[in-house]
């Protein structure tokens, strides 16, 4: 299973609840994307990054895509 590179984020489990109370069990998936980046001015490397880490590393510098 692939994990964020940086915050390892991962599928998260729970119960889906109706308005009965009734459970079953559901996940949510991070929005998870390969991309070529450098981090931290580091070597150029494939990682998985979800889209919200990918957004605020692009915003405050400590990513760079490639």
């Amino acid at each position: 299973m692939a994990k964020d590179a940086i915050t390892g984020a991962r599928t998260r489990f729970g119960n889906q609840r109706s308005h009965a109370l009734n459970s079953s069990r559901r996940s949510w998936k991070p929005n998870l994307q390969k991309v070529t980046v450098k981090i931290n001015g580091g070597a150029p490397k494939k990682v998985y990054l979800t889209a919200r880490t990918l957004k605020a590393g692009l915003k405050n510098g400590s990513i760079e895509r490639v």
